[in-house]
């Protein structure tokens, strides 16, 4: 178990990121994370209001190889002000310890959407393949999106099957309420 991490070690973070999650935020992310101190802790300074799971996934993969490939470093993420929907999917793949959050910062978690008409004409069976294909992405975008509960979940109070029971509401969590589950280590 590593002790939860001083105040004056977030002073300076190497990887700051404020906006939509999104493919120019993801940019930033691969250039600062690159420049990032080898050893020591790197800490990444996150304030969003949500964007693209699959691009905060991305960067959570970023997150998780260095992690388990340079053990030199510690990575840290600090969520400051707002950390909304695809920036608790980038937080899920930091370990527990290794979350913080600013005072007053809110965090929520939710399910993904969809935002999608299907238009069925044609032969009946290429009908049944794209209702088919809708459906096959539809449960494979769930089984992504409960990986990310599960994982934030971890070393929590909670389960990944009580997350699940409240983001279909967007379940908003306050800094020390998120603490005081376990969902984050400390409130800075």
């Amino acid at each position: 178990m590593t002790d939860t991490l001083p105040p004056e070690t977030f002073q300076w973070p190497a990887i700051l990121l404020a906006g939509d999650v999104d493919y120019n935020l993801y940019q930033r992310f691969r250039t600062q994370l690159v420049a990032a101190p080898r050893e020591g802790i790197v800490v990444t300074e996150l304030s969003t209001l949500g964007g693209d799971p699959e691009v905060a996934r991305m960067m959570g993969e970023d997150i998780r190889f260095h992690s388990d490939t340079n053990t030199a470093c510690r990575y840290v993420f600090l969520g400051k002000a707002t950390v909304y929907s695809a920036g608790a999917t980038f937080m899920s793949f930091f370990a527990r310890e290794n979350r913080y959050l600013t005072r007053g910062t809110r965090l929520m978690i939710h399910e993904r959407k969809m935002d999608k008409s299907l238009h069925v004409v044609g032969p009946l069976t290429n009908c049944v393949a794209s209702v088919k294909a809708l459906l096959h992405e539809l449960e494979h975008s769930i089984r992504i999106q409960n990986e990310g509960f599960d994982a934030l979940a971890i070393g929590s109070s909670l389960t990944g099957d009580d997350l699940k029971a409240r983001a279909p509401e967007n379940w908003y969590l306050e800094a020390q309420e998120a603490r005081d589950l376990g969902l984050i280590e400390g409130v800075i």
